[in-house]
């Protein structure tokens, strides 16, 4: 096999195996009270220090078009779970920060989709294979060198699905 097709063989796999995954996640999803793209939201605005980013770097961390991203942020802020503002360093700029409220709902969101997500990886996968598997992505999201403690996009410290967001970390958990 030359390293085209192999590579080409590999991207098949993970993409089938994120797919597969993501499906099962989703259905198991407490979608009572937040929606998957709602929690990716509040994930990414849970991570940041002051719990609060501007609209445009937040767009850059999800996977959701600028209108549908403004709509979502609207309708959050609707119910209380978000605040908007604006930015105090650029008029033009909105900064959206997660409410106490919507830290506490993420959180409790959190914990179901954590038992979600460490139950279907532990299930097929050994600690050290999901060791080797977080090495592995998080050297193909990079493109550098792989490292034991990755950081992710915003700079925070990546965690375990198995975390529990009510630990020191204060809910740092995965999609």
């Amino acid at each position: 096999m030359t390293n085209k097709r192999a590579a080409v063989d590999t991207w098949e796999s993970l993409f089938r195996a994120q797919v597969s995954v993501m499906r099962q996640l989703h259905s198991e999803f407490p979608t009572g009270e937040i929606s998957l793209n709602e929690y990716d939201v509040l994930l990414n605005l849970s991570k940041c220090p002051s719990r609060s980013l501007r609209i445009r770097d937040l767009g850059q961390h999800l996977l959701l078009s600028q209108p549908s991203i403004s709509r979502l942020i609207d309708r959050l802020a609707a119910r209380g779970i978000l605040a908007k503002s604006n930015d105090p360093h650029d008029a033009r700029g909105i900064v959206v920060t997660l409410t106490d409220d919507g830290y506490s709902l993420f959180r409790r969101v959190a914990v179901k989709h954590m038992q979600s997500i460490s139950t279907r990886l532990t299930s097929s996968l050994t600690d050290d294979e999901l060791v080797q598997l977080r090495s592995l992505t998080a050297k193909l999201a990079s493109g550098c060198s792989v490292s034991a403690d990755t950081t992710d996009v915003l700079g925070a410290s990546t965690s375990s699905a198995t975390e529990d967001p009510s630990s020191a970390n204060e809910g740092r958990a995965t999609r």
